[in-house]
């Protein structure tokens, strides 16, 4: 962990997927700021060394099991986190799949894994999280897309949509916030992660080595997250894209 930056406002934020990539660094990143985490994923023996590899270096990170394709889970995951700090200040919605493949090979368990986890997960969370920051009179919710959220191509199409449809929930969030609601849509471009791992289509998958091979860290998107919180409360920032800088897509 980095050394904590002097200033800084704690901030009691809570971050779903943490178990691995940006979610796992987002945690590492805002804990060294000074914030408070409440970590969440299935994978849990991992949140059990991050959270505690977290504390050892000074930080603040406790962490509950939490499937955000339950509506009652994610619930139960945002009630724990208020209870734990007396607050929640911020939601990253960060959980995602990404099983890539053709539309004519009819995967259609993979179509409805990814509408469940990569949006009704972000559902679920504004659902449970919009009344208690409306409640404490304010919060901010940082939304993760992808490039995706922007252009389509060929074995993603399925995914894309799930993405378009966070980008477009979140600018509906933000135009339903009377400005106490912050929302910040971060779109990754290629981000070292274990979403490849997801797909089993063969052909899809090794595309995906070659699309993969420039990359960026998970830190940079933990960057850009750092970077909306550490924002005053009357600015918001609602859209940020990070790609490697020699990427074409």
């Amino acid at each position: 962990m980095t050394e904590r930056r002097a200033g800084t406002t704690a901030k009691a934020v809570a971050v779903t997927g943490a178990s691995s990539g940006i979610g796992e660094a987002t945690a590492r990143r805002l804990a060294a700021e000074g914030h408070r985490l409440f970590l969440g994923a299935r994978r849990t023996d991992r949140l059990d060394v991050l959270a505690e590899e977290i504390n050892e270096a000074g930080g603040t990170a406790v962490f509950q099991r939490l499937d955000v394709t339950d509506a009652a889970d994610v619930r139960s995951f945002v009630h724990a986190a208020r209870e734990r700090y007396g607050r929640l200040d911020v939601l990253v919605n960060n959980a995602g799949v990404m099983p890539l493949s053709p539309l004519d090979a009819l995967r259609t368990d993979e179509w409805d894994r990814m509408l469940d986890v990569n949006v009704r997960g972000v559902l679920h969370g504004i659902a449970a999280a919009l009344p208690v920051m409306r409640a404490q009179g304010g919060g901010h919710f940082v939304n993760i897309a992808s490039v995706g959220a922007y252009e389509i191509s060929p074995t993603a199409a399925v995914y894309c949509a799930t993405k378009f449809a966070v980008r477009a929930i979140s600018e509906g969030l933000r135009q339903e916030s009377t400005g106490d609601i912050r929302v910040t849509l971060v779109s990754p471009g290629v981000t070292e992660s274990e979403l490849a791992e997801h797909i089993s289509d063969p052909a899809a998958r090794q595309a995906m080595k070659t699309y993969r091979a420039v990359a960026l860290p998970a830190s940079a998107i933990a960057d850009a997250i750092a970077y909306a919180l550490a924002q005053p409360p009357q600015v918001d920032v609602n859209e940020i894209v990070v790609r490697p800088a020699a990427s074409m897509q």
